[in-house]
């Protein structure tokens, strides 16, 4: 089962999400809404209401893993499956490293985990920029969690490619086009 939008937001309320870390997924949301909107004007069969909405819940555990550094991607995930959403928990609970084979068609699952990794607080960003942020936040004094990290945005950086070469525009374009919308909900 999909939340409606409505559901979403009250379920960041309900798990006391930080007023940051919900403009972060409103902002990724947006990310991968217009990510997604491509693929589906190309013909290809993405879920544009399974990405928004497991964009919005990506880090519904993030807040209460803050303290305790639980895995919120799993705790998010399961939060997710306990409401009845698993095709959402699947997403979520891949958001920070993801299972994918590279090779397949591109998933609401990549776009969800990619969108994720162009946004830095509530600011799109190049996955350089990204990559530099987590380093500094998560890698540092810790060699293993640093290589962890630099694998992982080496596999993003491939899926960047293998998504963007579906799209008619390119990753530096998509702080311009969000700009450029108007009208979105969230």
């Amino acid at each position: 089962m999909i939340p409606k939008i409505e559901t979403c937001l009250r379920m960041m309320d309900e798990y006391g999400m930080l007023e940051n870390i919900k403009e972060h997924s409103k902002v990724v949301t947006r990310v991968a809404e217009l990510i997604a909107t491509g693929f589906v004007k190309r013909g290809e069969p993405i879920n544009i209401d399974l990405v928004v909405t497991a964009s919005l819940l990506h880090d519904i555990a993030k807040t209460q893993c803050l303290d305790s550094r639980c895995d919120h991607a799993r705790v998010g995930g399961e939060i997710c499956r306990s409401h009845g959403f698993d095709l959402i928990a699947d997403i979520v609970a891949e958001h920070v490293l993801i299972n994918s084979n590279g090779s397949s068609p591109i998933t609401e699952k990549e776009i969800v985990y990619y969108a994720d990794k162009r946004v830095n607080h509530d600011q799109v960003v190049s996955l350089h920029d990204r990559l530099d942020y987590i380093l500094e936040r998560y890698g540092r004094n810790d060699a293993r969690r640093h290589e962890s990290i630099i694998k992982n945005f080496h596999k993003c950086r491939q899926l960047e490619k293998r998504i963007f070469a579906y799209l008619d525009f390119l990753p530096d374009e998509v702080p311009v086009l969000l700009r450029a919308q108007s009208g979105w909900v969230v």
